[in-house]
């Protein structure tokens, strides 16, 4: 129970099939009652084990998808549908069940693939001359980068997971965050199009991820945010994106029609700044892009129906109803929405970890091996990864540790908590809760605050709490 709000558990019957989620203190009374045994601690999942065949009404559950550049937010939400008794049309809200928060590691990826290469070249250039061989593999169509590659798969790999816990019925999802070509010239398909109902939302959406949520001119956070013209419309200046910021009410009323040269006079360094990010594109728009497509088609392959929506109408939603924003509170707004309730709910962290690395050798700064490492994953039974609980009966590290563990040859291991790391825990101390999977989990509690701002530490320190 977390702040009087339940995590629904997964329930699985006796074949492993999916049934409904039901509440913390029903699992438990099932669990003491031996109606049910754990079949998963994270997430948590339970599988009946009293009766061969369980008949029960399966209701219409939705899996929800805010895809993102470093983090893509899930929801797992029950479908609602009232008639409006005014109009008699007929409006769908959703009551959320779990919130998910993947946290993606394509840029480690990028970064380590980097590293490879430029350590290759390095030692081949000191060695025999080699002919260059850079056409020699064959890309089938619509081949992506690792880094972009390793987006949709963790994603379609939890839509999978999330579909073998809870009987599924459709899915929502955003295509697009913002459509960058009408961003940059409305008339492409109507000025209509960004003079309805969601007007206004794609450009703000773009800008407050390109300018970081925060005011350009004195990086003020947690306030009321205004456009503002880099070049003031009095001086010729127009409505693209290009020249369009964000700016508190302070300094855009202290700037007015200034050019911005001159009301930055006295800070060139921040000058140089604003000017350099006007033209710099959005490089996790970009990655979002190029593989929304890929993501799209891998969730019709599902045979689920999908919605597909814009991240204009997220955030159309989420102000309408009053939300906070955080990643998977978006994925819960996604699409055709009339009322969202139960949504003060904590939020699973999932950071993807790996599950090890192919290269066996440290290398020193020429690219040669300095150092290898152990051939075998596992010591004492434990490989790094796994949640273990280990409870030190004396000395400095005394007490019960639960949380991710790091194996070391000597026995010695590191375990990582929610905020610490309680290191040189022996082995024989040790019980394993549930081997390592690749992910990293963290539950970060519901507040009227950004939860965002917790992803960055989980993302780093991934433990089990």
């Amino acid at each position: 129970m977390h702040n009087g709000v339940f995590v629904a558990v997964f329930v699985l019957d006796r074949k492993g099939r999916p049934l409904m989620p039901c509440s913390e203190k029903r699992a438990r009374l099932l669990l003491v009652r031996g109606r049910a045994r754990v079949h998963r601690v994270m997430p948590f999942v339970i599988r009946l084990t009293d009766r061969e065949k369980v008949t029960s009404q399966l209701q219409p559950l939705r899996v929800k998808l805010d895809p993102g550049s470093k983090v893509t937010g899930l929801a797992l939400t029950r479908d609602n549908e009232t008639v409006h008794t005014a109009t008699g049309e007929l409006r769908r809200g959703a009551a959320v069940l779990n919130l998910f928060a993947l946290v993606h590691r394509g840029r480690q990826i990028s970064e380590a693939l980097t590293a490879r290469r430029a350590m290759r070249r390095w030692r081949r250039g000191k060695l025999r001359y080699r002919s260059p061989r850079f056409l020699n593999r064959s890309r089938f169509p619509g081949w992506l980068p690792p880094s972009l590659q390793h987006r949709v798969d963790t994603t379609m790999a939890w839509v999978k997971r999330i579909m073998r816990w809870a009987p599924v019925a459709a899915l929502s999802s955003e295509l697009v965050r913002f459509d960058m070509q009408r961003l940059d010239n409305p008339e492409v398909s109507g000025v209509g199009y960004q003079q309805g109902t969601l007007a206004g939302y794609e450009i703000r959406e773009y800008l407050l991820e390109k300018w970081g949520r925060h005011c350009a001119y004195c990086d003020v956070r947690n306030t009321p945010l205004q456009l503002e013209h880099i070049v003031a419309r009095s001086r010729g200046g127009s409505d693209r994106v290009s020249n369009l910021t964000l700016a508190c009410e302070p300094c855009n009323r202290a700037k007015g029609a200034l050019p911005v040269e001159e009301f930055l006079a006295k800070r060139p360094t921040r000058l140089a700044r604003i000017l350099a990010q006007s033209k710099r594109p959005l490089k996790d728009a970009a990655a979002v892009n190029a593989t929304r497509w890929a993501l799209s088609n891998a969730l019709k392959a599902t045979g689920m129906p999908l919605e597909l929506a814009s991240g204009g109408r997220t955030k159309f939603n989420r102000m309408a109803l009053g939300v906070p924003k955080t990643h998977a509170l978006d994925a819960a707004c996604v699409g055709a929405l009339s009322g969202l309730t139960h949504w003060k709910r904590p939020t699973l962290s999932v950071s993807c970890t790996g599950r090890g690395s192919y290269q066996r050798t440290r290398l020193n700064r020429y690219g040669f091996p300095r150092g290898y490492m152990t051939r075998t994953k596992r010591v004492h039974g434990f490989q790094t990864g796994d949640i273990v609980r280990a409870e030190v009966p004396a000395g400095k590290r005394a007490g019960t540790h639960v949380g991710r563990v790091a194996i070391r040859v000597s026995g010695s291991f590191n375990i990582q908590k929610a905020s610490i790391v309680v290191q040189g825990v022996a082995h024989r101390h040790c019980r394993l809760i549930q081997r390592s999977d690749g992910y990293g989990y963290a539950t970060i509690p519901f507040s009227n605050g950004n939860l965002n701002a917790a992803l960055p530490r989980t993302a780093r320190h991934p433990v089990q709490v």
